[in-house]
């Protein structure tokens, strides 16, 4: 791994859950971390339930667009983290993977978007204290 890592989280729509756990490391790690998202099949915009969710947060990511998972992203990436995008996330030597069992905001209200959120911002502050042990999340 790099002075740098680089995170690539991946779903299937990179409308929801991967843009809100990007949006929450690059808050967290403050640039000391490398943070990538993409989707096996990229919606044309992000839930905006999750927009609404993550600006509630204090994170805005109404700005950030749905991107098509390349090879290359997972190649640059040290750490892959899917969230149910199956078998469309190729497999390099060396990487550490992690799948995170998470719903899918798609189609859901509010309050579970909200309880989704949560989940997400737990396992990336734990993500953040693996990466940086000695940098202390905010």
């Amino acid at each position: 791994m790099s002075d740098t890592p680089t995170v690539l989280f991946v779903c299937v729509h990179n409308a929801g859950r991967s843009q809100m756990a990007a949006g929450y490391l690059q808050s967290i790690a403050a640039g000391r971390i490398e943070v990538l998202s993409a989707g096996s099949e990229p919606k044309e915009q992000i839930n905006p339930l999750a927009v609404a969710a993550m600006a509630e947060e204090g994170i805005d990511i109404a700005a950030n667009t749905p991107k098509l998972l390349t090879v290359d992203a997972v190649r640059e990436s040290d750490v892959v983290i899917t969230m149910g995008c199956g078998d469309a996330c190729p497999i390099f030597p060396g990487k550490r993977y992690e799948d995170w069992k998470l719903d899918d905001p798609a189609g859901q209200d509010a309050p579970t978007v909200r309880r989704i959120r949560d989940e997400i911002r737990s396992r990336v502050e734990a993500l953040v204290a693996e990466l940086l042990p000695s940098g202390t999340p905010e």
